[in-house]
């Protein structure tokens, strides 16, 4: 935590600034450890304030031991506390604020400027410590072990709902603490659909099943998508799988240090291209991962973060045809000082249930 905090202040430091404010939930987790869900973490250039209300008083002594905790109260607010201390210049999430509360502060606040802090915080996010990187693949392990028992239950006439919330209970009961996201399960031509969430359609013979998932395991998430067919694939949809199956692995083996993921975006989808679905993959290669499901560095066409060690991102190329029928097959991957190492350990060769 210490190592987190010095980073911020180095950023205090550029900027000028006496202080920031964080209230973003994932960001005042990344930089307190507090899980609560109502709270500020003020950091100055010498201390660490976590400030709250009565209901979080025991637990954010035990969680943030590096802070002083402060009560707040309607008769000690936020501004109260914060007009109390020496600050000139605040630096607050001008990416998070809402205009009400730009407002609300602006007027509360005596000659404190507030200055944007430029999306300081989730800049430092995007590079994960190990401890972070542990929690998210013990999230990818929970989701590989949840994909092998799904695979057993799914059977003609279970409607996708049903599908999804096995899903789920069972990752509850191996560990999570809920779900990423809410569970697509998208079978038949719903498959299409890159969000289609669990319906209640009853999954048949010859449909792809497109099952996309993920699960926080203490705070931070995982993400992995696999396609299925029940019974046996047809012709079109073996082409289809083994087209996507093969950008995907194009892009694994190119994620590495150095790579834009502008650029990592690219090789998968001038792959599909060739093949004449270049208008069927509709969204980005992939997307960081973390406290929150979708961080950066972003893997798209305007991708332009550099890839480096210690970034968790996805590699999960699609392809969506209406009325037929989609493919999406994703990864989790931690990028190494050398190259990647795969979190998703479940198969990807096209099962056949």
């Amino acid at each position: 935590m210490l190592r987190r905090l010095s980073k911020l202040r180095e950023i205090l430091k550029k900027k000028n600034l006496d202080a920031a404010i964080i209230y973003k939930p994932e960001n005042r987790r990344y930089i307190s450890q507090f899980t609560g869900t109502s709270g500020y973490a003020l950091i100055t250039v010498d201390r660490a304030f976590l400030i709250t209300d009565f209901r979080y008083i025991e637990q954010s002594r035990k969680e943030c031991k590096e802070y002083e905790i402060i009560e707040h109260s309607n008769n000690y607010s936020i501004y109260s506390i914060l007009n109390e201390l020496s600050i000139n210049r605040l630096g607050f999430e001008d990416d998070f604020v809402t205009y009400m509360q730009y407002k609300e502060f602006s007027e509360k606040l005596n000659n404190i400027e507030l200055v944007p802090l430029d999306g300081a915080i989730n800049i430092l996010r995007k590079i994960k410590y190990e401890e972070e990187i542990n929690n998210i693949e013990k999230a990818a392990i929970i989701a590989d072990e949840a994909f092998g028992y799904i695979c057993e239950y799914i059977k003609p006439g279970i409607s996708e709902k049903d599908i999804a919330l096995e899903l789920e209970n069972y990752m509850k009961r191996k560990g999570a603490t809920a779900t990423s996201f809410t569970t697509i399960v998208a079978s038949g031509v719903r498959s299409s659909l890159p969000h289609g969430v669990a319906s209640d359609k009853l999954v048949e013979k010859g449909d792809f099943i497109t099952i996309d998932f993920g699960c926080i395991y203490n705070g931070y998430c995982s993400d992995m998508t696999r396609t299925i067919v029940l019974g046996k694939a047809n012709d079109k949809q073996k082409e289809i799988y083994n087209i996507v199956l093969e950008a995907q692995l194009r892009a694994l083996d190119a994620i590495k240090p150095g790579i834009t993921g502008m650029d990592a975006d690219k090789i998968a989808r001038d792959f599909i291209k060739s093949k004449g679905y270049g208008e069927n993959f509709g969204h980005g290669l992939g997307h960081g991962v973390g406290l929150e499901i979708h961080e950066d560095p972003r893997l798209s066409p305007t991708g332009k973060d550099t890839l480096q060690s210690g970034m968790v991102v996805t590699d999960e190329p699609g392809i969506y045809i209406p009325d037929f029928g989609g493919v999406r097959i994703e990864d989790l991957v931690v990028i190494t000082k050398t190259g990647n190492r795969v979190l998703s350990k479940s198969p990807k060769q096209l099962l056949e249930l």
